[in-house]
């Protein structure tokens, strides 16, 4: 039996940059080093979460997901928007 790679185990990763409000970035970003939690998997969590909640599958890789998402009137980012 042949072992899997650790990379092959681990999902892709991608590097997004997101504009933030400069206050808020710093109070959560030092919360997760006093608590020992690591940002990225906390946002990553979030949006599976989000995901979730608005039913959409959540897949290591996504094809033509302008496709699979269909526009909702409310949601939870609607502060945001």
């Amino acid at each position: 039996m042949k072992k899997e790679s650790v990379q092959s185990v681990q999902s892709k990763k991608t590097l997004k940059t997101f504009n933030l409000d400069e206050q808020a970035y710093n109070q959560f970003s030092h919360h997760c080093k006093t608590n020992g939690i690591s940002m990225s998997k906390k946002i990553e969590n979030f949006i599976k979460e989000e995901l979730s909640k608005l039913n959409l599958p959540i897949k290591e890789e996504v094809r033509q997901i302008k496709e699979e998402i269909k526009p909702v009137k409310e949601h939870s980012f609607r502060k945001y928007c």
